[in-house]
C-alpha cells in the first residue's frame, strides 16, 4: 500500500529548508522533522516521558552522535504504534534524547513545536520518496 503524507516546508535560510510532518502516538499529535540524515528516529525524551510515563526507556551503552554532539545519552522505546498519516507503524522502535535545544530553536524561531526527527530506519523501510515540488512524502508499505 501507498502513503502520501503532507509536509510544511519550513525556510530556515535563504536557499535551505527543513521539511516537517505530523504524526501520532496514540491520539497525540507530534511535530517531527523528515532527517535523510539521521540513522534512526528519535523522539524529544522530556516530551515522552510526560505522555508515557510507564514506557519502559531502555539506556544504549553507546552515546548519540550528531546533534552538535557526541555525548548525548540515548534510549530505545517501544513505541505501542506511530502513525504517519494513515500508515500505522505498530511496536515501532525509536531513539529517546533530549531534544530540548533543538525544540528551544524552534520556538524561538517561531516555528512551532518540534517532537523530534522521522529517521534513516523509517525512511528506507518504507522505501521513502520525497517530492518537494509537492510538500509531500510517499511512503510504501509492503504488507
Amino acid at each position: 500500500m501507498k502513503y502520501k503524507i503532507k509536509l510544511k516546508r519550513i525556510a530556515l535560510e535563504a536557499d535551505g529548508c527543513h521539511l516537517v510532518m505530523e504524526a501520532r502516538i496514540g491520539q497525540e499529535k507530534l511535530r517531527l522533522v523528515v532527517d535523510t540524515g539521521a540513522s534512526k528516529t528519535a523522539i524529544d525524551e522530556t516530551w515522552l516521558r510526560q505522555l508515557l510515563p510507564g514506557l519502559n526507556l531502555e539506556k544504549q551503552d553507546q552515546h548519540s552522535a550528531g546533534l552538535g554532539t557526541m555525548t548525548m545519552e540515548s534510549y530505545l522505546a517501544l513505541l505501542p504504534e506511530l502513525k504517519l498519516g494513515k500508515l500505522q507503524i505498530r511496536h515501532c522502535s525509536v531513539a529517546v534524547l533530549d531534544l530540548q535545544n533543538i525544540r528551544d530553536s524552534y520556538e524561538q524561531l517561531g516555528l512551532g513545536t518540534l517532537h523530534g526527527v522521522l529517521g534513516g530506519d523509517i525512511l528506507s523501510r518504507f522505501k521513502a520518496r520525497i517530492q518537494y515540488h509537492k510538500n509531500r512524502l510517499l511512503l510504501e508499505d509492503e504488507t
